[in-house]
């Protein structure tokens, strides 16, 4: 499965939160709501997700393997620090 498109649909350089992105893979398929956080080291994708009855989260698209979720978080991660500066401060 190859990543096909890369699109951020809000940008906010202030926050832990640092941006929503869309993802296409091979041209067919799309995960909307990706988000980019900014944990205490380093920058993180967080899988959109949805609050269950118990008031916990629960991913409602994922990697289900780990080469997957790497290749997802470096692609979509270099894209986003390629961003113009006023975009993509780090941490």
């Amino acid at each position: 499965m190859e990543i096909t498109d890369i699109k951020f649909r809000h940008i906010e350089p202030s926050g832990k939160l640092k941006a929503l992105v869309s993802v296409t893979f091979d041209g067919v398929l799309a995960v909307h709501d990706i988000k980019i956080i900014a944990g205490h080291d380093r920058l993180f994708l967080a899988m959109p997700s949805r609050r269950m009855p118990d008031g916990r989260f629960r991913d409602i698209a994922h990697p289900v393997g780990g080469a997957l979720r790497e290749t997802l978080e470096q692609q979509v991660l270099n894209a986003y620090l390629a961003l113009p500066q006023e975009h993509s401060s780090p941490c």
